[in-house]
């Protein structure tokens, strides 16, 4: 996914930092999505007693991002907003996060956090652009089991003039199982341009599988269809059972490993848009 177009600024991009971690930048927008630097071996809190070891480091520092406009959180759990992003981002920052989880951090003192209910919108505003962060479906175990865990949400990033039309719209999964939601999603959004796509078939005490393994991946990608999808989330924890392969192999046998493209940590995607 190369190469600029009327809709895409040079620079704009994705860059993968490690686990769900990402910085987006768009529209001259910087954003991360769940900041997670704790280092290899250390543990992440999962809640209920439950840790996870961080096996892989991620490609940056805290004290290495960018200048930020705003956080995209996806839920409060340790391996997406860790005591490493709590202590050193900056409290003025706009976090975008489910209700339950705007609660906790403005009690925190992120007084700009900002909880969004299911299909609610809150726009960021710079001058005459706009980034509208719109709240997508999520949810993080079958059944009854998922009043066990904090609620989550996906994000749809909607870049563009303020009053204009978006020229890129990029989806973030967040932690997901595949459920009928997601194909609302589709209905409601047919022109996603990037898919970021949460892996790893999460396991909790080694029963309960909370993420989306390789097979349910490809499920959302072909249910999503958007032009291109970042996978990320599959193995920088001890409690994620399924390996980028199953994703690469499930994708292929269905024809779609044009459409899914695998960043190494550090690595970024020029961001074009595919619908214009």
């Amino acid at each position: 996914m190369t190469g600029d177009t009327a809709g895409a600024r040079s620079g704009d991009s994705v860059t993968f930092v490690g686990n769900a971690t990402t910085i987006i930048r768009c529209g001259g927008f910087t954003l991360i999505t769940d900041p997670n630097f704790l280092r290899r071996g250390e543990r992440a809190h999962l809640g209920y007693g439950i840790t996870a070891t961080r096996l892989r480091d991620p490609a940056l520092a805290v004290h290495e991002l960018p200048d930020l406009d705003g956080v995209v959180l996806s839920h409060l759990h340790e391996d997406h907003w860790d005591r490493v992003a709590e202590r050193n981002l900056d409290r003025a920052l706009p976090v975008l996060t489910t209700v339950a989880a705007a609660r906790t951090l403005r009690a925190r003192g992120f007084g700009e956090a900002i909880g969004l209910r299911t299909w609610e919108p809150h726009e960021l505003v710079k001058g005459d652009r706009m980034v509208r962060v719109t709240a997508m479906p999520g949810r993080h175990a079958p059944g009854q089991l998922r009043r066990l865990l904090p609620p989550v949400m996906g994000s749809l990033l909607e870049f563009g003039p303020r009053g204009g039309p978006p020229g890129l719209r990029l989806y973030i999964s967040g932690d997901t199982l595949m459920y009928d939601g997601i194909a609302e999603i589709a209905r409601r959004h047919p022109d996603i341009d990037v898919g970021i796509v949460h892996l790893g078939g999460t396991r909790l005490m080694g029963l309960l599988t909370v993420t989306m393994d390789g097979r349910q991946g490809a499920e959302w990608l072909e249910t999503v269809r958007c032009a291109v999808a970042v996978p990320v989330h599959y193995d920088d924890y001890s409690v994620m059972k399924s390996p980028l392969w199953d994703f690469e192999r499930e994708v292929e046998r269905r024809g779609l490993e044009h459409r899914a493209r695998h960043l190494r940590r550090g690595e970024r995607l020029k961001l074009v848009p595919a619908h214009r």
